[in-house]
């Protein structure tokens, strides 16, 4: 919304200045930012004599500023600053007063007052040049949306304390963490320690490091200004999320204080263990370090690395007597910087022979914000799928696709979209595979929020990144890289990155081509794990195995949402047992690799949130649901090569070998999941219902099953379920969840520009149901003739005995 005042600025300076050398003429929309500001201070410049005049308030308008000494009340010596000044303060939300005389006056004196006491500064009414500077930037000192007042109070007690300091500049006070108040709170440790005023300038250097050893070290009973400096640090790294024994989510948070008391204590020590640094609840210099700067200490003993370089036989055993026990590897050869990052044929053999695990990278350059979009994500992602399969990692490995560059909260929507595509571009080969995020930690913490990133790898070496100053370490960090290094093993030398690894994260992956067991090995698996959930003594036993295999891919905020987060407290349980997530086994019936995690995902969806008869429900978006929904997202991106919805599902859905969101196995999957579920909730353990299923004859019988089950057993009631999916608002209190996770999965796989299904014109989306519901009949058909195809291998088989 446009403000008067604002415009009366804007045209104001432009029409004073427009024909100054150098000048920039700003936006007459009456919207503050950062245009109007600059011109206010290219006004400036020619006020003060400077010529060109540039957009920036550097150091020599600061100098010509404070010759003038003093701006305050009844200063008139030029009309023009005053008025600038007025206007400054209307852009920044002031009343600078309604007389444009050019007279310091009275009401330009108590606004000036107002914003000095909301930066925390004493209030004197008269404008000194950094106040000026302070004045024409965007920088907020009120509490704005999302703000802490622990932390607004924090910036305060920095201007207040540290303003008149030569380097230290007004920083925000509006209640965020961010770039600026890290760098103020940096120079304010290093002027207390000793650091000369001109020489504070921010950098984590070798005088600050020993500055801190030597005198900031603090620990509970201390107390004094590096107690302060120390608790701010903690506040703006808070809260630290843990999860408790029973799968509970709570946070540790702290205040900004005097006194290193025993809950600062508590705090740093969850902290400590958040990091992955010694817990004694101490400021020593390692917690120091991981406080103020993204790579910590580098020093620091980690067990993780990452390396473009080829690992062979001798580097593997030097790296795991170095004590790694982790490395991560290109699945392709970038192309920018020259030579091969790329696995090599037998390299993972020398990793795994010299007891290291390895987590793959996917990187093509990702240097530049031009590479960032849906339609390179997608394509990306499919790469990475094929390398990955082509080396033989397992289902279910994370794989981290790189931003391997500064990008800033304005970059963050084409970063999001391009990997909304890797998440499709995984999803259309048939989810073998999940993303994980590697960039700064503003990056990390962004793509996860947004497209729901497994793990985060933190470039956190790149301390000076804008994304690792005054971002906290997200939640789901796995390893965070601190050290790039040189590594000489007698003539051999290469370079290696160290990274610190969060325990209990991604734990890598120790071998490749894992065999796939076969179904009864799958049944005693459930049986081994229906046994240790009836032994843990809580809850539903058949739940509890439901939840455990989904625990790792299935349980972030669109799953909890939908059907509740997991028993974390038993997943330790079962992990102390030594058994492990099943991700494979072989259909006795078809074949083919079934994935549990998919499956029981989809069971545990169905046994919670079951549909009414006749209804839809988010157990219906758990499994069949959640990918028709995708499926439709990827018909609508294809669109151009695909006009007809039914050519699409003909082409695309339940098809063996032919890769898309709802593949043969993803159809399978869904069944079995709903049938076991089913059976389940009609009195059955949940091992009862897996050995009946495919060791019994239900796999031969799981489409029949499933259509009369689910769908009524007719075409038509499968075609009003389909459409009833993708376009109601069930009256549960569910409803609105299922409005919002429909267009969620739906834009994931189509673009945030995908037309809803409801939009659809005509009849194409009753078409796009029939078909749905006509492919459906198709498997139960085919499978009619499986079923007699093994009852005849059977008899033949019984006959020669």
């Amino acid at each position: 919304m446009a403000d008067a005042k604002v415009l009366e600025a804007q045209k104001w300076v432009n029409t004073t200045y427009g024909s100054v050398a150098g000048y920039q003429k700003c936006p007459e929309d009456g919207k503050i930012g950062w245009p109007t500001m600059y011109a206010l201070i290219m006004g400036l410049q020619k006020e003060l004599g400077i010529s060109p005049v540039v957009a920036n308030f550097g150091e020599g308008t600061v100098a010509k500023l404070a010759a003038l000494g003093e701006l305050g009340s009844g200063w008139a010596k030029n009309k023009n600053i005053v008025k600038i000044i007025r206007h400054g303060l209307f852009c920044k939300g002031y009343t600078g007063g309604y007389s444009d005389t050019g007279y310091f006056d009275p009401d330009i004196v108590l606004a000036v007052k107002h914003m000095q006491s909301d930066m925390g500064l004493s209030q004197t009414g008269t404008l000194q040049a950094k106040v000026f500077k302070a004045l024409l930037n965007m920088d907020a000192y009120v509490l704005t949306a999302g703000g802490s007042d622990e932390v607004r109070s924090i910036q305060q007690w920095l201007n207040g304390r540290y303003w008149m300091k030569k380097t230290v500049d007004i920083g925000p006070a509006d209640g965020h963490y961010s770039r600026n108040v890290q760098q103020n709170l940096m120079k304010a440790l290093q002027l207390e320690i000793g650091i000369a005023e001109a020489d504070a300038t921010g950098n984590f250097g070798a005088g600050t490091q020993a500055g801190i050893k030597s005198k900031a070290i603090v620990s509970q009973g201390s107390s004094g200004i590096f107690v302060q400096l120390f608790s701010a640090a903690c506040v703006f790294n808070q809260p630290i999320v843990t999860v408790d024994s029973n799968g509970d989510t709570f946070e540790t948070n702290t205040v900004f204080k005097t006194t290193f008391d025993s809950n600062l204590a508590t705090f740093v020590t969850a902290f400590q263990r958040f990091s992955e640094l010694s817990a004694n609840g101490q400021g020593n210099y390692a917690t120091w370090a991981q406080l103020l700067v993204s790579m910590g200490d580098p020093d620091r003993p980690v067990t993780a690395s990452d390396t473009a370089y080829t690992i062979t036989p001798s580097r593997a055993a030097r790296m795991r007597r170095d004590g790694y026990q982790h490395v991560g590897r290109y699945l392709n050869e970038a192309s920018s910087g020259g030579g091969s990052k790329m696995l090599e044929e037998g390299e993972l053999a020398n990793i795994f022979a010299g007891g290291l695990r390895v987590f793959p990278i996917f990187q093509d350059n990702g240097r530049t914000l031009s590479e960032y979009y849906w339609g390179n994500g997608y394509t990306h992602a499919r790469k990475a799928h094929d390398q990955a399969v082509h080396f033989g990692f397992n289902r279910g490995t994370v794989i981290y696709f790189a931003v391997d560059f500064d990008a800033t909260d304005a970059d963050m929507t084409a970063i999001v979209e391009y990997f909304r595509g890797v998440v499709s571009g995984l999803g259309s080969r048939g989810k073998r595979y999940v993303h994980g995020v590697y960039g700064s930690r503003n990056v990390c913490a962004q793509v996860t929020k947004e497209t729901y990133a497994r793990y985060s790898f933190v470039s956190g070496m790149s301390w000076g990144f804008s994304g690792n100053l005054g971002y906290p370490l997200p939640p789901n960090w796995s390893f965070n890289q601190v050290k790039e290094y040189q590594v000489t093993d007698g003539t051999d030398t290469f370079w290696l990155d160290r990274d610190a690894h969060r325990i209990g994260s991604d734990p890598g992956q120790g071998s490749v081509n894992r065999p796939v067991e076969p179904a009864d090995s799958f049944v005693n698996y459930i049986q081994s794990l229906y046994d240790l959930a009836t032994a843990y003594g809580k809850g539903d036993p058949n739940q509890l195995v439901m939840e455990y295999i989904r625990s790792d891919i299935y349980d972030d905020a669109t799953w909890r949402g939908m059907i509740g987060k997991v028993d974390a407290g038993f997943v330790s349980y079962v992990n102390e047992h030594n058994l492990t997530i099943w991700t494979e086994f072989k259909d006795p019936f078809t074949g083919q690799y079934l994935g549990p995690e998919h499956m029981m995902a989809t069971a545990n969806g169905q046994y919670l949130k079951p549909n009414p008869r006749g209804d839809i429900s988010l157990g219906d978006v758990a499994g069949w649901g959640g990918d028709l929904m995708t499926l439709y997202g990827e018909w609508r991106r294809d669109h151009d090569s695909y006009a007809s919805g039914v050519t699409y599902i003909n082409d695309k859905m339940g098809k063996i070998g032919v890769a898309s969101s709802f593949s043969f196995t993803d159809l399978v999957e869904d069944a079995d999941g709903y049938l076991i579920a089913q059976a389940v909730r009609g009195g059955k353990t949940i091992v009862e219902a897996v050995r009946d299923h495919y060791q019994g004859i239900g796999g031969l019988t799981r489409f029949r099953d499933y259509m009369k089950q689910r769908f009524g057993g007719t075409i038509s009631e499968a075609a009003a379920q389909a459409k009833k999916i993708l376009t109601d608002t069930p009256a549960s209190t569910d409803g609105a969840l299922l409005v919002s996770g429909r267009a969620y999965l739906i834009q994931k796989f189509g673009g945030g520009a995908t037309l809803m299904p409801h939009l659809l014109p005509g009849g194409q989306l009753d078409d796009w149901c029939n078909a749905f519901a006509n492919n459906l009949a198709q498997h139960a058909s085919t499978e009619t003739l499986r079923r007699a195809q093994y009852r005849a291998n059977q008899q033949r088989f019984l006959s020669s005995k």
